[in-house]
């Protein structure tokens, strides 16, 4: 089955990367994920990535830090993750590029919007770095900005749940989830998708959200292919 979206952008959380630990790496989780990106590369699909920080570190979460400083931890933690990932796609022969909003030019390139895109035209996986490269912004919103910035088709959010629901599946067994949503919707909701800046990013450039859940990888392949699969927000 031929993929039906020409440049996608997949938000991962950290946690992912950590499997059941929880904390720090998980490589058998991160080559089966990374094993999936480069099927849907391989069908000449254009990827880029927006890996979280939360196996490692949680701004939010700092306590009395100073929230800038504990932000700035949380952006060096997306680039750890952001290295792991490109190195287990190099080992299985997929060419990519990490790109940071916060100069580190001795591990990685600067993101600079048009060599993204241009890598991108050339195969190339493009992770992105550091966030926003402010503090006060999620990776969820750095997603946003990236996929406005990328011209992205649609962003795959990759979680821990198979959509978006009403309330938590996991705590209220009469949770409804939904098949199709607007922004609108769920901005006016306060549905769990995105936060409010990033899910008001994706509605005032009309960029479509794939929610799915990541605990069969294979997933992401499914998407690529416009499989029925979790919700759709546009």
């Amino acid at each position: 089955m031929a993929s039906v979206y020409k440049r996608i952008l997949l938000k991962l959380s950290g946690e992912v990367l950590s499997g059941e630990a929880g904390h720090g790496f998980d490589f058998d989780v991160i080559n089966n994920v990374c094993s999936y990106i480069k099927s849907c590369a391989e069908e000449g699909v254009q990827i880029g990535v927006v890996v979280g920080g939360g196996n490692f570190w949680r701004g939010r979460s700092s306590g009395s830090m100073d929230r800038t400083k504990a932000d700035h931890i949380g952006m060096l933690a997306t680039t750890m993750n952001s290295l792991a990932l490109a190195d287990t796609l190099e080992q299985l022969g997929v060419d990519t590029r990490v790109m940071t909003a916060i100069e580190m030019r001795q591990i990685c390139e600067p993101f600079v919007r048009d060599e993204a895109i241009r890598h991108l035209e050339k195969g190339r996986v493009v992770i992105f770095g550091c966030g926003t490269g402010s503090p006060f912004f999620s990776t969820d919103t750095t997603a946003a900005l990236r996929a406005a910035e990328i011209k992205a088709d649609i962003i795959f959010k990759a979680t821990n749940v198979d959509g978006v629901y009403d309330k938590d599946p996991n705590k209220f067994a009469d949770a409804v989830k939904y098949d199709r949503l607007t922004h609108t919707e769920v901005l006016g909701k306060g549905l769990a998708v995105m936060d409010a800046t990033a899910a008001s990013l994706c509605r005032d450039n009309g960029i479509k959200i794939l929610v799915f859940n990541l605990s069969d990888p294979e997933n992401i392949l499914k998407a690529v292919r416009g499989e029925s699969i979790g919700t759709i927000v546009e």
